[in-house]
């Protein structure tokens, strides 16, 4: 097991735990429990799988679960809802501990619920995709989305750990590997060259799900968000470079329906968006803008946007952006290959010229 610190400047830092059969370890997840009340808030596709083993753990606790329907257009406040009933009905104290077991839309709602419930209950994630163990499970980013943007409704809310057990990938389908790869990337793109360079040649391993390979770009991957979180905890700054192509990515994900695109794979298409956009101020050349391309097609991830999307759409979609100042869209650019821009305010006409050369 592989333990990194999230090491913030006050008394809200907490280890990440990677390893394999890490499940099975109930003191990992007992030292991190302030009482015996604990909700575990999971989904219909990750109960059947882990809920046992993880109540097995917990054996001596008052266990209650909260099973939501799985998918990204269930992250909503009507689904939250669900969560404060099973707190309040099970009277719940201010000492209780929610477990977040699964994906990122349950680590964003059940992070957003154990912030809000009482002003704040502890929690604990245990991300069961890729994507949010190398992302979404570090750094205190909890949330819902609304009709109108993604991720708008939330708060900053750090667990008391995360558990990222390696074994839960087993199960993990092939398309939702190659959702979280994309995210596995954008660090070697922002800050990390070294490790896209790794990425690149070590590709197909990754997708065999070769343990060691994943373990590495799992570990890797932590290590760099840990580093900027430790940094730029309320993203004011350097923390918001890790959202390269995430503007672009969830216009995508809002304007075709929330599920229809996996995060992962609109932020894929929205960072070829940024390089695009990149080239054309001159910080990169067509050479990196084939060479990002390509990094994600051999992940096996979409490069191309939905047809059906407008130019005018991308632009109403981006302005409902939490980057934006004083109306002005803002987004996370490359300055080169391995070293993002901090938000730069677009130029209008740029941005189109890049819509244009994808969208309707």
């Amino acid at each position: 097991m592989k333990e990194l610190q999230v090491a913030l400047n006050n008394d809200r830092s907490y280890p990440i735990y990677i390893g394999a059969g890490l499940l099975a370890q109930p003191t990992l997840l007992t030292k991190h429990i302030r009482s015996k009340q604990v909700l575990i808030v999971t989904n219909e596709t990750i109960a059947p799988l882990y809920l046992s083993k993880l109540q097995s753990a917990l054996s001596g606790y008052q266990v209650e679960t909260v099973i939501l329907p799985d998918g990204e257009q269930y992250k909503t406040l009507e689904y939250l809802e669900k969560i404060f009933d099973q707190l309040l009905a099970k009277k719940f104290s201010r000492n209780a501990t929610l477990i977040a077991l699964g994906g990122g839309v349950i680590g964003d709602m059940g992070g957003f619920a154990a912030a809000c419930y009482q002003r704040g209950i502890a929690f604990i994630q245990i991300p069961t995709t890729l994507l949010a163990q190398v992302d979404s499970s570090v750094g205190g980013k909890t949330g819902v989305n609304h009709a109108l943007g993604k991720n708008m409704i939330g708060s900053f809310y750090q667990p008391q750990c995360v558990i990222a057990d390696a074994d839960v990938l087993d199960t993990l389908d092939d398309r939702q590997l190659s959702a979280g790869l994309a995210e596995v990337i954008k660090y070697g793109l922002i800050r990390d060259l070294a490790f896209l360079e790794w990425l690149e040649a070590n590709m197909p391993k990754l997708l065999a799900r070769d343990k060691d390979a994943l373990a590495y770009a799992i570990e890797r991957s932590c290590i760099n968000k840990a580093e900027v979180v430790g940094e730029d905890e309320f993203e004011s700054g350097v923390r918001a470079t890790l959202n390269l192509g995430h503007t672009f990515g969830h216009a995508i994900e809002t304007g075709s329906g929330y599920g229809h695109y996996l995060h992962g794979e609109a932020v894929a298409i929205g960072t070829c968006f940024a390089a695009d956009l990149s080239r054309r101020l001159g910080w990169l050349n067509d050479a990196d803008v084939k060479r990002i391309i390509a990094v994600f097609q051999a992940a096996n991830l979409p490069v191309t946007p939905p047809t059906e999307m407008t130019t005018e759409q991308y632009v109403d979609l981006m302005a409902v952006d939490k980057k934006n100042v004083d109306g002005k869209i803002r987004v996370i650019l490359l300055e080169a290959v391995g070293k993002a821009s901090l938000p730069v305010n677009v130029d209008l006409a740029q941005l189109q010229a890049t819509l244009n050369s994808y969208a309707g």
